[in-house]
């Protein structure tokens, strides 16, 4: 064994003795000591961690498809019961299968027409004129003041919108007429009045019975 160097140990029960005869005591790391051995992470770098950490990510990736889910979904109801002209909160029922009535209505000109929106309170409907028989809204031929005059016009293109909106029905009343020969009807869809979308919207009042001002 000679010429292996003068640091030769030879192992004896735990310990360790130099060639020169003076023992030496092994060096062994104590447990939980990290001072030269760092701790080595739980996990591999890179790769995602079982349990909490993985849940979250998760639903953090659906979330934006619920976001936008839930923002499709408002935008068709809101689309399908907002007023076309801005004003207003009323919403339009849905035709029933007794709504059997339906045209495409314009606005009428002078001298009346076949099917067209004169006001917010009159139509005419296939050569008839009818006064919808459950409101009243402000005059437009002629408005007696400048407030009549934007009111009426707002419930006209009001009105127009909600004949256009799909099917709907005519009742009749305890009158059949007026005394300007305009039928007296009650349009409605679904069971509810057209005429009182208005009214919620500040563009009609309930008809009971002559006239107020709206100026």
């Amino acid at each position: 064994m000679c010429g292996m160097g003068k640091h030769f140990r030879v192992i004896e029960g735990g310990r360790s003795r130099r060639k020169d005869g003076r023992d030496e005591a092994r060096r062994v790391r104590p447990v939980g000591d990290t001072r030269y051995w760092p701790a080595q992470p739980s996990h591999p770098v890179g790769k995602p961690v079982r349990g909490r950490q993985s849940r979250d990510s998760n639903l953090w990736s659906v979330a934006p498809l619920a976001l936008a889910l839930a923002a499709a979904t408002f935008w068709g109801v809101w689309t399908l019961t907002a007023p076309e002209n801005g004003m207003g909160s009323g919403a339009i029922a849905l035709a029933s299968s007794s709504d059997r009535e339906s045209a495409s209505f314009s606005f009428c000109h002078t001298g009346g027409g076949y099917n067209c929106v004169v006001d917010g309170d009159t139509i005419h409907y296939r050569g008839t004129k009818i006064r919808i028989a459950d409101i009243d809204t402000p005059e437009t031929h002629p408005p007696r003041c400048e407030a009549e005059a934007t009111k009426g016009a707002a419930a006209t293109q009001r009105m127009l919108a909600l004949v256009n909106a799909g099917p709907f029905s005519l009742q009749t009343i305890d009158r059949d007429e007026d005394r300007y020969g305009r039928k007296l009807r009650v349009v409605t869809r679904g069971g509810e009045s057209l005429g009182g979308v208005l009214v919620d919207e500040g563009l009609a009042r309930w008809y009971g019975g002559g006239r107020q001002s709206w100026c």
